[in-house]
């Protein structure tokens, strides 16, 4: 049974299912370029590294949670990479965003040189990270998936195999792409909904109460009407999702209208500076459009 894990990257929900491992008896060493993500983690009983080769000497298992492809690639293959310290048939697994076709990629370069990396990226935001409730979708072989499930299990609740690798970034892709989507719809009709006459306290309880109801409105909604744009992941991150997507429309020639719709209208948000704001801040787009502003009433 895996003991000692080596968990690389702990940013908004990273840190909380590094230390939901802690919190089911794994030995763990950590390393990010936060001193502070650090420290969190050394005071509940991990130890530190300070080069991801250091962490991939003493781990059985290497856990990434980070931002984009480009950083899981350098993690791994750059100067003090991870390969540096990995030895033959280690596994690392990726619960990071990383893409489909980049996943792939990756995992074929580091099979090279005997290394498993398989795909096990999560949906459920901040708080079910915490929880230890997180969906993970899983991709890769199904003996790999079995001798790592006790440790996935320590950070989510359900573990669903989505197929070989890759399939797992691609499980969350579809997911996302759906929730971005409707997010986008929102920050479009919301404001058209103001200039109209309508109240937003109103028409939002009629939209979370109605058959317009989403994850996305039920996230969001409140929080606008506060005007809080600080409590979810920041918009210039999340639109990694729609890239990938448009990415693979490119390669494969599958069409998805409504997708590059929806990342023009991240792509003006981003073009106006909200980019550190999290994607309810793209109803603001529309909002400097029509002139209004879908907030509570004073």
């Amino acid at each position: 049974m895996i003991k000692d894990i080596g968990f690389i990257g702990l940013g908004q929900m990273g840190k909380w299912m590094a230390l939901n491992l802690i919190r089911n008896k794994f030995d763990l060493t950590v390393c990010d370029v936060n001193d502070k993500a650090v420290a969190f983690l050394t005071d509940q009983g991990a130890r530190r590294a300070q080069t991801p080769a250091e962490l991939a000497q003493s781990a059985e298992l290497i856990i990434l949670s980070l931002p984009n492809a480009d950083v899981v690639a350098e993690v791994l293959l750059g100067n003090d990479g991870v390969v540096h310290g990995c030895s033959s048939g280690q596994i690392v697994v990726d619960c990071g965003t990383s893409g489909y076709l980049r996943t792939q990629e990756i995992s074929r370069t580091l099979g090279k040189q005997n290394v498993r990396f398989v795909d096990a990226p999560v949906t459920g935001m901040e708080q079910r990270a915490r929880d230890a409730t997180l969906t993970i979708m899983f991709g890769g072989a199904e003996e790999v998936l079995a001798e790592i499930r006790p440790v996935l299990e320590a950070m989510g609740k359900e573990i669903v195999h989505m197929g070989d690798v890759g399939k797992g970034q691609l499980a969350k892709m579809i997911n996302n792409i759906i929730y971005n989507s409707n997010l986008a719809a929102l920050a479009e009709v919301l404001p058209m909904a103001v200039k109209l006459g309508l109240d937003p306290e109103r028409i939002g309880l009629v939209i979370n109460s109605g058959s317009g109801r989403s994850f996305a409105s039920e996230a969001f909604i409140p929080n606008i009407l506060e005007g809080i744009f600080n409590k979810s992941y920041p918009m210039e991150h999340a639109y990694k999702d729609l890239l990938h997507a448009m990415e693979i429309s490119a390669q494969k020639k599958i069409p998805l209208p409504l997708v590059h719709t929806a990342a023009n209208t991240y792509q003006m948000a981003l073009a106006m500076g909200l980019g550190r704001e999290d994607k309810g801040a793209m109803i603001k787009v529309f909002e400097k459009a029509l002139g209004v502003e879908f907030r509570k009433n004073n």
